[in-house]
């Protein structure tokens, strides 16, 4: 078992039925992309993307998607609550919502399900493939993928019977089974099922010491999957996922270390349940009619201890707040789609409801100044909103050597908004987006493109007290140009997928947050207006290399420069920076050998350089290179292997406020949240 001091070891024991962690020849298996609307390969699709398949994800990662984060080029996340749920993709994406309609610019779907600005329970067991799209997604996703789309996708099921049985001990009390099996259910094999349930439990690698526990920020994280894929008269796949994540949430101290000091640390928990259909009908019309049905309910729980300490810490004065939030969010769409040679139609409609209930209270007294306040503050909101859109798109046939692909989306998004401050909003507006590219193919294993699209994101409502003027803000639009270059050489032993881009942005919505009360460290507002004129640019590299039978090396490069325009008349500590969470460059390198008496180790490396934690304020992190390690031994049917995470333990933060939280003066102070990894 490998361990280090803070936080990063456990040791895994996995017992597989078909478990082949060798390298098996010296070609470099192609890649098929699932987030299209159809089936391609990567070289065949002329966008910038990353595919990341099964194996990839159990040698990399360990329990949750945030890992992977740091392998993909120019993705990042923002550390808001205990586990990733906001994600930004070339500095595109929300970093928290605490309040207000959702709106999300990078889309979040697994397994055909939405959940887009809540994807804790992006756990990694039995997850076949994870598609990473950069760039406006106009007339696939429309109005949730602004910057970009992740697509999870769990294991398809298959005619044979397998099964996986993972067991995991390790450092900081981790401990955690996974059980998966599957197969055909009649002789014909047209009737498939696939089913998996997982349980992860760890002390969270922080230590409270007021209260003297080791488990405020633990981790409790189930997930449950089960499909059934069929094929008759008509092929298709249902699919039902449910999570409970029941996380603690004590990652802030007042030293920025990993001790906390806080009397009522916090939760950060999200069970959902959710359920996809997917029905295809060949020979309708001479093509395929493709119908997709999805439904989900999530209850959202979070909350902190918003002074971070006790009565000790902040001894004369009396310092004490919390805040507590419920969130529940429903979702409804259906999507139908015809697909012939080259032609592609859709309808596609949404129904979103979320509730919201917070209360915010504490108490504060300063015996010097004989000056005593209170909060006792309950919030309570009602979202719905419906979207309908109309889809088309256009791709020559993939024989030719010069392929013309067109899309374009038309999408209205109605919406109704009510909260308990008597605010009532119902805004309305209709958008549109698309792509247009150029393929060509220099040679059988070569192939280059040039592309334009647009992307989109609905405007929304500004609460609380903020100028008149603010309260309404409008849709966004990003339009991208990219070029990019995808190849397979040496026989299919070295892979090449790289991009360049440039974007820029029309009424560019930027968040800021303010505190209300200096010391009320629970009283933040928040305010949305748009601006004009912010530009990215910036590029992608991927290269994969086959040594030999025996050894494998990968290497992925992101950059991303511009940001902000160069004057903001209303945020100007804004003017010429980059945007919030958008590292300069963001690198991963890593090397896996094996032999053929069964042993097998890796050793993979990220770097990330330093980025600015929010547009409220101009506090930048740290830059930082994280290394992890994995060995193990591998029989017919079953392996085991220590893995360890951040094995130089590097300190590095994922999320950072800069505000006054220290009476009696209350100095304004950066404050980090220290990263964490797998367990």
């Amino acid at each position: 078992m490998i361990r280090t001091t803070r936080t990063r070891g456990a040791a895994a024991l996995l017992l597989l039925l078909h478990s082949v962690p060798a390298l098996a020849d010296e070609t470099i298996d192609e890649i098929i992309v699932t987030a299209d609307f159809r089936e391609r390969t990567v070289t065949e699709l002329p966008t910038s993307v990353t595919v990341l398949d099964a194996e990839f994800i159990e040698d990399v990662a360990v329990q949750h998607f945030e890992e992977l984060v740091y392998t993909v080029p120019n993705l990042n996340w923002s550390g808001d609550g205990h586990r990733a749920r906001y994600f930004q993709i070339r500095g595109v994406g929300e970093l928290e919502q605490y309040e207000g309609a959702p709106n999300p610019s990078v889309g979040f779907i697994v397994d055909d399900i939405d959940f887009s600005g809540i994807g804790t329970l992006a756990t990694l067991f039995d997850i076949e493939s994870i598609d990473v799209l950069r760039g406006p997604q106009g007339s696939r996703y429309g109005a949730n993928a602004l910057g970009g789309l992740i697509y999870m996708r769990g294991a398809v099921p298959t005619a044979e019977r397998d099964g996986r049985l993972q067991v995991t001990v390790g450092g900081d009390d981790t401990q955690a089974i996974g059980l998966a099996f599957g197969g055909a259910l009649n002789d014909d094999e047209n009737l498939l099922f696939r089913a998996s349930a997982h349980n992860w439990q760890s002390d969270g690698f922080r230590s409270n010491a007021y209260l003297g526990r080791d488990d405020t920020n633990g981790r409790d994280e189930t997930s449950a999957r089960f499909a059934l894929a069929f094929d008759g008269l008509l092929t298709g796949q249902w699919t039902t996922i449910l999570s409970r994540i029941d996380d603690g949430y004590d990652a802030f101290a007042i030293d920025n270390s990993y001790t906390m000091l806080s009397d009522r640390p916090g939760r950060d928990a999200q069970d959902s349940l959710g359920t996809s259909l997917r029905l295809d009908w060949e020979g309708i019309g001479g093509g395929t009619l493709t119908s997709v049905t999805e439904l989900a309910a999530s209850d959202i729980a979070f909350s902190f201890d918003a002074d971070w300490g006790n009565e000790e810490s902040w001894a004369p004065v009396l310092y004490d707040y919390v805040s507590y939030s419920d969130r529940e969010r429903d979702t409804l769409s259906q999507e139908f789609r015809w697909a012939a040679d080259n032609w592609l139609v859709g309808l596609y409609a949404l129904r979103l409801e979320e509730d919201l209930a917070t209360l915010n209270q504490g108490e504060y007294y300063d015996p010097g100044y004989d000056y005593a306040d209170s909060l006792d503050y309950p919030f309570g909101s009602a979202y719905e909103s419906t979207n309908v859109a109309a889809f088309a798109r256009f791709d020559s046939s993939p024989e030719d050597e010069t392929r013309l692909a067109a899309g374009l989306r038309v999408e209205h998004r109605s919406a109704d908004y009510a909260d308990s401050d008597g605010l009532n909003a119902s805004p309305s507006a209709t958008m549109w987006g698309g792509e247009l590219s150029v393929s060509h193919d220099f040679s059988t294993t070569a192939t280059g493109y040039v592309s334009a699209s647009r992307g989109y994101k609905g405007g929304g409502f500004n609460l609380g007290i903020v100028p008149d003027e603010w309260r309404l803000y409008d849709d966004e639009a990003m339009w991208t140009l990219e070029t990019g270059l995808k190849a397979d050489l040496f026989e299919d032993t070295v892979r090449i997928n790289a991009a360049l881009f440039h974007s820029w942005r029309e009424d560019q919505q930027v968040r800021a947050s303010f505190q209300l009360v200096p010391n009320d460290p629970a009283s933040f507002g928040f305010a949305t207006v748009n601006i004009d004129g912010g530009r990215t640019w910036g590029g992608e590299a991927e290269l994969e290399w086959r040594l030999g039978d025996n050894l494998e090396f990968y290497a992925n490069a992101g950059l991303l420069f511009g940001g902000f325009p160069g004057s903001v008349e209303l945020f100007p500590w804004l003017a010429g920076r980059q945007q919030a969470h958008a590292p300069a460059y963001s690198l991963a390198a890593g090397l896996a050998w094996s032999n053929d008496a069964g042993w097998f180790a890796r050793m993979d490396a990220t770097a990330r350089d330093e980025f600015y934690f929010d547009v409220s304020h101009n506090r930048e992190s740290e830059a930082y290179v994280l290394v992890n390690g994995r060995a193990g031994f591998a029989g017919d049917n079953w392996l085991v292997y220590a893995w360890g995470r951040n094995l130089t333990d590097e300190y590095y933060a994922v999320r950072g406020f800069y505000f006054g939280n220290e009476p009696p003066d209350f100095p304004p102070t950066l404050y980090t949240r220290a990263g964490v990894c797998s367990s």
